[in-house]
């Protein structure tokens, strides 16, 4: 039953639904914390601190972080792999391209699939430079993330992969999210103006909220 869900276009979209809406979550909650950064070093680093130790005593320490980070993963594979076969699948049943692709899609329907390669560099870069610190500029320090993210948003590439990659984001938000209701059976024709405001204010925030942080690093206020 489960395979039989898994090999039909209807399973494979409301995977892809149910982990987009995991990530989305996901990232609403990062964007705000990634505003802390204005309120000066100690409250920032406060608070990634705070995120290794929620859940103590019962949880251990980080493990409700490694819980999320393996739940993400987990949406994120699944999104990409279940995205990638209904792709093949697509270009299989249409071997001819639409004669009037523009007048048929919108500009973030035609650029999904190109974000989510986008999205997908972004995330490993992100993490080697951030987590890892293995590509970081200047000298990765454990536990002093405010001064990482300065060292990260200092240069002009880190700037420009930061936010290529959330314009990127956003686009991709703005139509996965109606996208996501409609596969879910959430949309309906009284409904679709109102989840279409909502799929733009989200992307126009999220977009927002992660490129304040760069723009706030170049212009001084974050220092």
């Amino acid at each position: 039953m489960t395979r039989t869900l898994w090999d039909s276009s209807v399973g494979k979209k409301t995977v892809m639904a149910v982990s987009g809406l995991i990530m989305l979550l996901y990232l609403v909650v990062h964007m705000i914390g990634n505003l802390k950064i204005f309120f000066g070093s100690g409250e920032f680093n406060h608070y990634a601190h705070w995120l290794r130790t929620v859940g103590e005593p019962f949880m251990h320490y980080e493990w409700t972080l490694w819980l999320i980070r393996v739940v993400l993963v987990v949406a994120v594979v699944a999104h990409a792999t279940s995205a990638y076969q209904l792709s093949r699948r697509d270009i299989k049943a249409r071997p001819a391209k639409y004669v009037h692709k523009k007048a048929r899609s919108s500009y973030a329907t035609r650029t999904m699939r190109w974000g989510g390669i986008i999205l997908a560099l972004f995330i490993v870069w992100h993490i080697l430079d951030l987590t890892t610190g293995t590509v970081h500029p200047g000298g990765f320090q454990s536990g002093h993330p405010y001064q990482n993210v300065i060292d990260t948003f200092s240069t002009w590439y880190g700037n420009v992969v930061y936010i290529v990659a959330m314009l990127a984001l956003g686009l991709h938000v703005q139509h996965g999210f109606w996208s996501a209701a409609q596969t879910l059976g959430v949309g309906s024709a009284t409904r679709d103006r109102v989840l279409k405001t909502i799929a733009n204010v989200l992307a126009l925030l999220l977009t927002a909220g992660f490129i304040a942080v760069p723009v706030g690093v170049m212009t001084g206020v974050v220092s």
